[in-house]
C-alpha cells in the first residue's frame, strides 16, 4: 500500500505545487482578479474539476499561496539574519535589508490577498497570520533596542514595533521602487539610515 500512495502523493503534491505557480503567474502577470480558479487550472494544464480537489476554494487557494511563497523564497532565510543579530542596530539593518530584498518578491501575490480581505474572511485570518510573522520581526529589533537601552525615549516596545512596520510597509516599497525607480540596494540603505535616525537614542 506504501508504495502505491507515495507515489499518488508526489504526483498530488506536485499538481498543487504547479496550480500555486500558476496563481502566483497570473496575479503577478495581470493582477489579482486574474487568479481565478479557471484561470489557475487552465495556466497549470489541470481540469476545472482537478483544481477543486486541490483547493475547496479561492480563498484556500490564496492561503495556501502564503506558505508556498514563504517556501519558494525562502522566508526562514529571509528572516534570519534579523533574529540572529547580535544588538538592535544590526537588526535594523537587517529590516531594512529584508525589506528591500525578501517583501519585494512576495509583494505582488501578498497585497492580492490583502486585496482579498475586503470581502472574504478567511483571506482576513490568513493575512493576519502573515502580517503578525511581519510584526514579530519589527518587534524584535526594538526589543533589542529596549535591552540596550538604546530605544530612543519616545517610543515604547509596542508602538516602536508598529512604527517599524509602517515604515516597511508594501506601500512604502512600492511607492520608492515601482514609482520613484529606487533600486533595492537604495532601498535597503536609506531605510537603515531612516530607521536608525528615527529608533536608537
Amino acid at each position: 500500500m506504501a508504495a502505491i500512495e507515495t507515489p499518488r502523493n508526489a504526483r498530488s503534491r506536485r499538481t498543487s505545487q504547479a496550480l500555486l505557480k500558476a496563481a502566483r503567474e497570473l496575479i503577478e502577470q495581470q493582477g489579482p482578479a486574474a487568479a481565478t480558479m479557471a484561470a489557475v487550472a487552465e495556466r497549470a494544464g489541470v481540469s476545472r474539476r482537478a483544481i477543486y480537489l486541490h483547493f475547496s476554494s479561492r480563498s484556500d487557494l490564496l492561503a495556501a499561496l502564503v506558505d508556498y511563497l514563504n517556501e519558494v523564497e525562502d522566508h526562514d532565510a529571509a528572516f534570519r539574519p534579523l533574529w540572529e543579530a547580535a544588538d538592535g542596530i544590526a537588526a535594523l539593518d537587517a529590516r531594512a535589508q529584508m525589506a528591500a530584498d525578501f517583501l519585494p518578491r512576495i509583494m505582488p501575490t501578498a497585497r492580492a490577498i490583502q486585496q482579498a480581505t475586503r470581502h472574504d474572511p478567511d483571506a482576513v485570518q490568513h493575512w493576519e497570520v502573515a502580517t503578525a510573522s511581519r510584526y514579530g520581526g519589527c518587534r524584535r529589533a526594538i526589543e533589542l533596542l529596549a535591552d540596550e537601552g538604546r530605544l530612543a525615549p519616545q517610543w515604547t516596545i509596542g508602538t516602536g514595533a508598529d512604527m517599524l512596520l509602517a515604515l516597511s510597509s508594501f506601500d512604502v516599497i512600492d511607492l520608492l521602487l515601482n514609482e520613484r525607480q529606487w533600486t533595492r540596494q537604495q532601498l535597503a540603505d536609506h531605510l537603515s539610515a531612516l530607521y536608525q535616525r528615527v529608533f536608537v537614542a
